[in-house]
């Protein structure tokens, strides 16, 4: 699937497809014809367009997904009914995509993401670039002694200024990230126990969901439930937490440690690899970490605790795990960003 991308770029993916055998099956998008395809959206719509893609997507052993965007805003004023219905019925696509198909997910830069991080065009590109091919190998390595914690943990606790959260992730695995499917990369998650959430969290970067930018998000939870949520859209910010029951619960808790990313972008691809980030996500959980937990939501919010963000800590079954954005124990410390360079 290629969205907004130049049509060089995609007839150079069809014949690197072809060089390794496979049989090709290319779909060009939208961006603004995607938009209008939602503005007056129906059920029986959303069916037919999720059989013909569930179809397809079974007949297929790996996906590539090049997604550019001339504006990350476009869907920002489709109604909240429609995307909420919309993403409901499609849900079995993306479950099957990446629960049964090899997948890599990556960003076009153009001008408009270079906007969005405040750069010029160029600086944007080269900077891109330094991510999308860094040290991979490398970064597989040093993540592996925090999968190995991650796994045997069973309390967490979160401490940032606003935020005072725990909850437990004991029974529930841990997956390392290091340029497998998503490019850029650099995490390690897991899932919270579904209803072992309690406390208060306030995110401190930006967040885009559905064409829509959100800022100071604070949540409220109470034995795993988000029982009072806050932005600078509360409104539409709880249209969309009320898309289905499991929508107010969490399915990823995930700890971000990519060297060159340092500043959000209003990019989940890019923002929750943010050196120093932890994200905590409303919605679905993934089947290698599965809580139970259901939802057409799968909304990543990033927290950085570096010390220009107003700092903060993660511990790990009361041991200090991370403080300020730098990881403290000594067999995680070449996650830091001056070692993992």
């Amino acid at each position: 699937d290629v969205t907004d991308t130049p049509d060089a770029f995609a007839v150079e993916l069809v014949r690197a497809a072809r060089k390794r055998g496979a049989i090709p099956l290319v779909e060009t998008r939208s961006g603004r014809v995607g938009r209008e395809m939602l503005m007056d959206t129906s059920e029986p719509h959303a069916k037919t367009v999720r059989d013909i893609e569930l179809n397809r997507m079974k007949k297929c052993d790996a996906y590539v997904a090049v997604r550019g965007s001339h504006n990350a805003t476009e869907n920002s004023d489709i109604p909240s009914d429609n995307l909420s219905m919309y993403s409901r019925t499609l849900r079995p696509v993306l479950n099957y995509r990446v629960n049964k198909t090899r997948w890599v997910v990556i960003r076009w830069p153009n001008g408009a993401m270079a906007q969005g991080a405040g750069m010029s065009t160029e600086a944007f590109e080269d900077f891109f670039f330094q991510v999308c091919t860094m040290d991979y190998a490398k970064m597989a390595k040093a993540q592996k002694p925090l999968i190995r914690r991650m796994a045997k943990t069973d309390k967490v606790h979160i401490k940032s200024p606003g935020t005072d959260l725990s909850f437990s992730i004991k029974g529930l695995d841990a997956v390392g990230c290091a340029g497998d499917r998503n490019i850029p990369d650099g995490e390690v998650f897991s899932c919270p126990v579904k209803k072992s959430v309690n406390g208060v969290l306030q995110y401190n970067t930006p967040t885009l969901y559905a064409g829509t930018k959100f800022e100071n998000v604070r949540l409220e939870f109470k034995n795993g439930k988000i029982v009072d949520a806050t932005a600078s859209d509360t409104k539409r910010l709880n249209e969309i937490f009320d898309t289905d029951p499991g929508a107010r619960y969490i399915g990823e808790f995930s700890l971000g440690f990519n060297p060159y990313i340092k500043e959000p972008m209003c990019d989940i691809l890019f923002d929750e690899k943010i050196a120093g980030s932890l994200h905590f996500t409303p919605g679905q959980a993934y089947e290698e970490c599965d809580n139970g937990n259901r939802s057409a939501v799968h909304w990543d919010m990033v927290l950085i605790q570096r010390p220009e963000y107003g700092g903060g800590e993660v511990w790990f079954d009361d041991e200090l795990i991370r403080k300020n954005g730098q990881f403290v124990a000594k067999d995680l410390k070449p996650l830091n960003p001056s070692q993992l360079k």
